[in-house]
């Protein structure tokens, strides 16, 4: 996880420092130029990324069983595996409810903290630029070093301190902020800030068996991106009111629920993803 963690972190830094450079200078369209790079990586990754030895595994023998004239069962739909078996259904409520609240939370933050520091507090909008790339640039650092410690002591403590201590720091930053401290208060908030996605994936896929897992998964992420639908408009709907801080502060207690599920209800590596099961 750590290793993995390494690298998705170097190439985030590029993209921040990148995008901090443009967007002041040149604006949103050579974002959008560079947002072509992903889909190059993605047709490499296809040629250069192996699959992984268990799937390989039961691939193989289904190949073997094929051509030996065994009959085999016709797949069931995976979705109904997933609800008839008790863990998996219990593990697939439990994600879609936490990874709703943290997409709720998460986009929520990145779409109206630039705003925030530009309208509520005055921030210039060059400074607050550099202010955002600070902290990106804490919270992908922050990826690798959640990977390492998650590795050691386990997803689901380094989950819930990184979700819960994001949740304890934003009412910080909206009622603690002064000219002179708001740069540390965002850089050690982009340090909490980058936990809960730095193991969230590893987190939520041992969670679930070999059989149910890419289902399982991507069916609870998915919809647990209701929440990053309805963040933006919340945070709106109390900005047109009186002030962004109110909403962020709603982001705030998402962030608490989304780690308060796991830290009670989902244990760690339940199952391992290079083993068939």
């Amino acid at each position: 996880l750590a290793t993995l963690m390494t690298g998705w972190t170097l190439g985030s830094v590029v993209a921040t420092v990148l995008a901090g450079w443009l967007l002041p200078e040149f604006g949103w369209r050579y974002l959008y130029y560079i947002a072509i790079i992903p889909i190059v990586l993605a047709f490499a990754m296809y040629f250069l990324v192996p699959e992984p030895k268990a799937w390989l595994e039961a691939r193989q023998a289904r190949l073997d069983a094929k051509a030996s004239g065994i009959i085999q069962e016709k797949p069931k739909n995976t979705f109904k595996m997933i609800f008839e078996d008790a863990l998996s259904r219990r593990m697939f409520i439990l994600w879609s409810f936490s990874t709703a609240f943290l997409q709720f939370g998460y986009y929520g933050v990145s779409n109206w903290l630039p705003a925030y520091l530009e309208t509520d507090l005055g921030i210039k909008f060059k400074e607050m630029t550099m202010y955002m790339i600070g902290t990106f640039l804490i919270m992908m650092c922050t990826k690798v070093i959640a990977g390492f410690i998650a590795d050691r002591i386990g997803r689901r403590a380094v989950f819930a301190f990184g979700t819960m201590g994001t949740a304890i720091f934003i009412p910080v930053i909206v009622f603690g902020n002064t000219p002179d401290n708001i740069l540390w208060l965002m850089l050690f908030f982009g340090f909490l800030y980058g936990i809960p996605y730095g193991i969230n994936a590893t987190y939520m896929t041992e969670s679930f068996s070999t059989k149910v897992r890419g289902t399982a998964v991507g069916g609870a992420y998915n919809v647990g991106r209701l929440g990053a639908v309805f963040a933006p408009l919340t945070i709106g709907y109390f900005a047109q009111g009186g002030s962004i801080g109110t909403g962020l502060l709603i982001m705030g207690i998402a962030y608490f629920l989304c780690g308060l599920i796991p830290a009670f209800f989902i244990k760690d590596r339940l199952f391992d993803p290079q083993k068939a099961d």
